[in-house]
């Protein structure tokens, strides 16, 4: 048996299925590494599909960060599951009061061996930094898409205007003013 103290209370789990959320936990959060390393890479070959206008390789781009997405969704869903699952299995009501996801996960990893639980947030520090410097990247590359977007505005405002502002598609249907995603040919 495995012996776990929290708040003055003796929580006697089973070992093995302690051991198995453990490991599960340590897979997913490493599987989330990786997605968030992939998503770094697919990040730096948008920055290039923009640059070089390979509209056709951005599209795909794009529809990899989807999959990324879903698939992040995806594992921190089973994660959620894993607190209940430790929750039920400890008998304890920690985990479920806090609210937000980084309180669960650390309420979870102070029930377990300090060797689990140095792995476990390690790996989850690892994580969160690498999502940051992704959500940075991400942003930056969003003001140099905004960047663009207004130059673009403020050009076919002073060549064109007789318009008003006023774009239109190739049908000729009217562009909002907004021009929130616009796609230039190459060709004029």
């Amino acid at each position: 048996m495995f012996h776990v103290r929290y708040k003055n209370a003796a929580i006697w789990p089973h070992k093995i299925e302690v051991t198995m959320i453990y490991e599960k936990c340590r897979n997913i959060l490493l599987e989330e590494c990786e997605l968030i390393q992939e998503a770094f890479a697919i990040q730096e070959k948008l920055k290039f599909a923009v640059i070089e206008r390979e509209w056709t390789d951005f599209e795909r781009h794009i529809d990899d960060m989807n999959n990324i997405e879903n698939r992040l969704a995806s594992l921190e869903d089973e994660r959620h599951q894993l607190f209940s699952a430790f929750e039920a299995l400890t008998r304890s009501n920690i985990i479920n009061n806090r609210a937000d996801a980084k309180g669960r996960f650390y309420s979870m990893v102070s029930l377990l061996p300090e060797n689990q639980r140095n792995d476990l947030t390690s790996i989850y520090r690892s994580l969160k930094l690498d999502t940051l410097k992704l959500r940075m990247a991400n942003e930056a590359f969003m003001g140099y898409l905004a960047g663009i977007k207004s130059t673009l505005k403020e050009f076919f405002e002073c060549a064109f205007p007789d318009r008003a502002g006023k774009m239109y598609t190739r049908d000729g249907t009217h562009l909002s003013h907004d021009m929130r995603s616009m796609v230039l040919n190459r060709s004029f």
